[in-house]
């Protein structure tokens, strides 16, 4: 359990960044920081006094290896790509969203003949790719690196036409004992955490149907307009 004596400031008040609920509730700390769960949508953050600096996370992310054509992070890309490819027409133009320095998953879309573009705030800034809207997206192990998800899901589905989908990758938080010894928190450029609750909330809002596939994949279709 941390201390107020420790390295970082306990939050006296943590308000949502996905809803701006200041319904929000202490619920657990580790050596290394704390955790809060909004009452309202139950997405678990952290609170952004503790955030890695910009510097800090991109250290991290430069000891990423997720190559084009490795066989294995291929597969992985694959538990979203099967569900989505099924859902888009043949052509389709498609934005992978926090594609990082290996876009794995636009290049296996682009394989299939999809037309691709790519972003990514530290390795591919092209801020002319988000002004225009697309048929897909993909967000893949991304979400749990926002900062500001409310501002974040906002732009995404500014982004995405009408009937247009949303494919994301995140694992899923379950029950508070769980949570304790998740592998997922403990790297600390993780700063937000959905369940099957938060992104129910969030089909809400957004005016979009929902369904999960397996552990981590998540399709969301835009019904508005």
């Amino acid at each position: 359990m941390v201390s107020p004596g420790d390295q970082y400031k306990i939050a006296e008040v943590s308000i949502c960044p996905l809803c701006e609920s200041v319904e929000t509730y202490f619920f657990q700390a580790d050596k290394s920081r704390e955790y809060y769960r909004c009452r309202k949508c139950l997405l678990i953050h952290v609170p952004a006094n503790q955030h890695l600096s910009l510097e800090q996370e991109k250290a991290v992310y430069d000891l990423h290896e997720n190559h084009i054509h490795d066989l294995r992070y291929r597969a992985f890309l694959f538990r979203i790509f099967q569900p989505l490819q099924a859902q888009i027409k043949a052509g389709a133009c498609g934005l992978d969203y926090g594609c990082g320095p290996g876009p794995a998953l636009a290049h296996m879309f682009r394989e299939q003949d999809y037309q691709m573009e790519i972003y990514d705030p530290i390795y591919a800034r092209q801020p002319q790719v988000l002004t225009r809207q697309y048929d897909f997206i993909t967000c893949t192990e991304v979400v749990e690196h926002f900062f500001e998800p409310a501002v974040e899901f906002n732009r995404l589905f500014a982004l995405l036409k009408p009937g247009g989908w949303l494919g994301l990758m995140t694992k899923l938080a379950t029950k508070q004992q769980a949570f304790n010894l998740w592998h997922y928190k403990n790297d600390l450029t993780h700063v937000c955490f959905y369940s099957r609750e938060t992104f129910r909330w969030l089909a809400a809002k957004h005016q979009s149907t929902l369904a999960f596939y397996g552990q981590d994949a998540i399709l969301m279709k835009n019904t508005s307009g």
